[in-house]
């Protein structure tokens, strides 16, 4: 009888979630705020879930008022006996009908499949906590203490590099784990990663976890019902735009905001069931944020046909990446001076200026990566010098030049590329006596304003350089972060160096060492490059920071990101 009493269950709940998304779709129209649409979505969907859940028990009470009534006529001898009268139920709920039973089946494979799916989503989400994993570097992970303070997080947050992921996700509801993928860190401007964790953080803020997990539940309980899965969907769509308007309600430049999502429009996160941060079309969200709105769609035409139109619509209009911005003016020359140092100089308003730059070297600057992320391609890309001159229509940031480089190069060089992680060549920086200690930062660097330019010879305060004397190399820096030191060893050693020391203090740097086969990720350190300045009195990389700093430089393999040249060809006349 159960099973008849759920089959009338489900075929009453097509009519039921069918009148709650036109009562949601009407109150839609109404409501213009990201917020508010998220918490009427909500609000469907719960109410969807709630109506089977009634009718059920509706049905429970009808069937136990079917009653029997009986003439209580005392049994006098000589008069006709009692008759029993059923009075039926209010509600037929237990009508039987043999086709109740087939629908009663096939609803319970379809929920059990997807239920199996939504355990394995959830394993897999929670194996990506440690698969190919490694702490963020010690910077990132003081900024999203910072920024989980300043948005009023309680519980502590975790921040991971992944080389499973492609775009960052959030893992986990009551132990919540950032994961952002290689290279995110170090490949985007310092404000576009902290307006990608905001958004990050605010998924946690507003529990989309435990939600989405919820959510999910829904989903595959009522599957059968297209009206969940339009619901579903919309619930999605505005939890992003919810998180959008955090990360730019935080940072304030919307333009930085809409360059970093420009940066992951061509990823593709991993479907995880159970992630929070997955859903809605990126270009709808970047769209959105530029104040461009999309034409609506007629209500008289029917859903499927609706759909079909929007796809085609979303495809012919934001199907491409967003178009980078582009130099006004550009001249590009082979450089035929000779042997120089290679230069690249962004200059104030967003005019660049290289001299004996080699297109390896710009496609680093512009793409924000080193040496060793550059990958394939023809070998004239590191030995060709050439000098560039080029200027945009207008004052324009930094972060905008660098996109027109990017389209200068796309343009002159034909150069065509894509994104790679594989598992390569690592180094480790540990301490050389198994501990790293070093005296406290003295205040010998120098303190300099934005855009101005510290005295020669010195480095500015927080950072590390190079510099390439006669004698040989040296690196120097001053109250600077090991993350920093790291950073610059893994462009000078061509390979990147992962801090295992534990230190978390500001150091100061002296370096003085030789240049050998193992210093050629810095374009003009190698001996090669340095001919005469190869000093046998001095120690390689690796004595040098044992003897100089007390560490150590440890092979290893991890994952790293890089860039992948398809094509490229040698630059087109002025």
């Amino acid at each position: 009888m159960n099973v008849i009493r759920l089959g009338w269950t489900l075929v009453h709940f097509l009519w039921q979630g069918a009148l709650i998304a036109v009562v949601y779709a009407a109150a839609r129209h109404f409501v213009r705020r990201a917020e508010g649409r998220y918490l009427l979505a909500c609000a469907a969907l719960a109410s969807m879930m709630a109506a089977p859940i009634v009718t059920w028990c509706v049905m429970g009470q009808s069937d136990s008022t079917s009653v029997v009534a009986a003439d209580r006529t005392a049994r006098v001898p000589g008069t006709i006996p009692a008759v029993a009268i059923s009075l039926p139920a209010t509600v037929p709920a237990t009508q039987n009908a043999p086709w109740l039973e087939w629908a009663v089946g096939i609803w319970l494979l379809g929920a059990s499949a997807l239920s199996v799916r939504l355990m394995g989503s959830w394993m897999t989400a929670e194996r990506l906590r440690w698969k190919l994993t490694r702490p963020a570097p010690l910077e990132w992970r003081q900024s999203i203490e910072r920024l989980r303070v300043r948005l009023g997080i309680a519980r502590a947050v975790s921040l991971r590099v992944s080389a499973m992921v492609q775009s960052p996700v959030v893992i986990g509801a009551w132990r919540p784990l950032i994961l952002v993928p290689v290279g995110m860190l170090t490949g985007l401007p310092a404000a576009q990663v902290e307006a990608l964790l905001v958004h990050e953080l605010a998924h946690i803020r507003r529990h989309d976890y435990l939600v989405n997990l919820l959510q999910s539940v829904a989903e595959a309980l009522l599957f059968y019902h297209p009206a969940v899965w339009w619901v579903s969907s919309h619930i999605r769509t505005e939890r992003e735009r919810c998180c959008d308007d955090a990360a730019v309600a935080a940072g304030g430049d919307v333009l930085e905001y809409v360059n970093a999502l420009a940066e992951l429009a061509g990823s593709r996160p991993a479907h995880l069931a159970v992630v929070a941060a997955n859903g809605g079309s990126l270009a709808d969200r970047i769209a959105r944020l530029l104040g461009e709105s999309r034409p609506p769609a007629s209500g008289k035409r029917g859903t499927l046909v609706a759909v079909l139109l929007l796809a085609a619509t979303a495809y012919g209009v934001y199907a491409q990446d967003t178009p980078r911005p582009e130099f006004q003016a550009a001249s590009i020359k082979l450089n035929t001076a000779g042997p120089q140092l290679h230069l690249i100089r962004p200059q104030p308003g967003g005019r660049l200026v290289a001299e004996n730059a080699t297109l390896q070297m710009l496609i680093m600057n512009a793409y924000h990566v080193q040496a060793y992320q550059v990958v394939g391609g023809p070998g004239w890309i590191g030995a060709d010098g050439y000098d560039v001159e080029a200027k945009p229509e207008s004052e324009t940031s930094p972060g905008q030049m660098w996109l027109m480089v990017q389209s200068l190069l796309a343009d002159r060089f034909k150069l065509a590329l894509h994104r790679e992680t594989r598992q390569l060549p690592v180094y480790e920086l540990v301490g050389a006596k198994g501990s790293f200690n070093p005296p406290a930062s003295k205040d010998d660097c120098a303190t300099v304003g934005r855009g101005e330019l510290p005295p020669p010879g010195t480095f500015p305060c927080g950072s590390v350089g190079i510099n390439m004397t006669p004698a040989g190399l040296q690196m120097s820096g001053g109250k600077a972060p090991m993350a920093e030191f790291a950073r610059m060893l893994a462009m000078l050693m061509g390979r990147p160096v992962i801090d295992r020391t534990g230190f978390k203090e500001e150091l100061d740097v002296h370096l003085s060492f030789t240049p050998d086969e193992s210093t050629q990720g810095l374009p003009g350190a190698s001996p090669g490059a340095m001919s005469g300045a190869s000093d046998p009195n001095k120690p390689d990389i690796f004595a040098a920071l044992q003897e100089q700093m007390g560490l150590k430089l440890t092979s290893s393999k991890g994952p790293v990101e890089i860039l992948v040249i398809d094509h490229v060809e040698r630059p087109t006349a002025n």
